[in-house]
């Protein structure tokens, strides 16, 4: 095969940061069908904030170039030219906790259009084991009248982002490779060894890659709830989960959870998928199921602890004013995309609280986009509030004077010492 030429489909948290490494050493386009993204980070700037504008700019580069760089698109007409092709859309589930497939599959036909002959597709958003080749591939061969593994390939390198973490980035990070043929794999570990620095790990098959990257946050789900069932329990007791935890930490092999909302686009999601192709199998996840309801269920649970708080200083809760400190799933990201803090929201609304958001780095328009909730940079420091809840640990929230921001006091990430609050997660 020729030189890389690359396009990388979906400009995300996970592609942006991918193409602008490749954009380094080959000539790549990136791609997304959001027409307002194409053309935010043609004026070089990213809303994610993962890529600063000088280095963003510092890449991009003409249509026609044949230099090393980024052209950036929604012009389906455009990708013709690359033999590699990188898709890193998002792999949701609906309202019932279902795989949904829609974006990766249109995504795959999109490709199909335009595929040639050598071409190979690495696949990069998260699925259940068996996706890439039994649901991804059959696209791409109807699209494009080629036949898998004859006249194209195909790839499977899980994404293994860290939205807002500036030490962990995608090259910093072992990738996990895997072709459809031995060939194809040795071509994508190749690729991915070329700006990878923390290197690769080429796996036997794109299925064992697969289960590997679902498994990865599936782990992480159960013992947070596991974590989250211990502070329920210790609540009864009366004991502080985080000095338990502190406590049990000394031994060396201790793993380190703190009890939280568990949202985000992987860890709330991926269990799903795993938990679907299962089932397919006639296997119920009983473990796997059980982290979900219990992770899913936190926001209530924090919700009616407030309230309890409440009642318990003869507090009003109809018509109460609660401040919620934090939307995005995780501190120091603008990220939103399934955050649990809406469940607090919603479960307070639902006892008649007056809720109001303070989050700076949270996107209003895009909050009411997804949640129809107003958001606001800043707080009225003159209002008074019944109860305020510390929900993300954004560093502009860390010097707050917390005591003074309400009569009730609860604080999920435990941010703040015991005497500063009523209560901690």
């Amino acid at each position: 095969m020729s030189v890389p030429e690359i396009a990388v489909i979906g400009l995300g948290y996970v592609g942006l940061p991918l193409a602008v490494e490749f954009a380094g050493k080959y000539p790549v386009i990136g791609f997304d069908i959001k027409q307002a993204r194409v053309d935010e980070l043609k004026r070089g700037h990213d809303a994610t904030l993962e890529i600063t504008s000088e280095h963003l700019n510092a890449v991009l580069r003409g249509k026609h170039s044949d230099a090393p760089g980024l052209f950036i698109t929604s012009n389906c007409d455009d990708l013709g030219s690359a033999n590699y092709y990188i898709v890193t859309v998002p792999t949701p589930t609906d309202k019932n906790n279902r795989p949904v497939l829609t974006p990766l599959l249109k995504a795959s036909e999109t490709i199909g259009r335009v595929l040639k002959p050598g071409a190979v597709v690495i696949y990069e958003s998260t699925v259940y084991p068996g996706a890439t080749e039994e649901d991804c591939v059959p696209v791409l061969e109807r699209s494009s009248g080629l036949r898998f593994n004859r006249d194209f390939f195909v790839g499977y390198s899980p994404e293994r982002i860290n939205p807002g973490d500036k030490e962990h980035t995608v090259t910093k990070i072992k990738k996990i490779t895997s072709g459809s043929t031995p060939e194809a794999a040795k071509k994508v570990d190749d690729l991915y060894c070329s700006i990878i620095t923390a290197g690769t790990h080429r796996a036997s098959s794109i299925k064992v890659a697969e289960a590997a990257k679902v498994i990865e946050n599936s782990q992480r789900d159960i013992n947070i709830a596991f974590v989250n069932e211990l502070a329920m329990i210790f609540n009864l007791m009366g004991i502080d989960t985080h000095e338990v935890l502190a406590a049990a930490g000394t031994k060396w092999n201790f793993l380190p959870f703190k009890p939280g909302l568990v949202g985000g686009h992987c860890i709330g999601v991926d269990p799903y998928y795993l938990a679907q192709k299962a089932q397919e199998y006639g296997y119920h996840p009983e473990i796997i199921l059980a982290g979900r309801r219990l992770n899913d269920n936190m926001g209530k649970y924090v919700a009616s602890e407030v309230v309890k708080l409440m009642i318990a200083q003869d507090l009003k809760i109809k018509g109460a004013n609660v401040l919620i400190l934090g939307i995005t799933f995780k501190e120091n990201c603008p990220d939103i995309r399934n955050t649990r803090v809406v469940d607090i929201v919603n479960e307070l609304r639902q006892y008649g609280a007056e809720v109001e958001i303070c989050d700076p780095w949270a996107n209003p328009e895009e909050v009411m986009r997804e949640y129809n909730l107003t958001c606001h940079a800043e707080f009225d420091p003159s209002r008074h509030y019944e109860a305020a809840i510390l929900a993300v640990a954004h560093d502009q929230f860390k010097t707050l004077p917390i005591r003074a921001l309400a009569t009730c006091i609860y604080d999920i990430k435990s941010t703040f010492p015991p005497s500063q609050v009523d209560k901690r997660l």
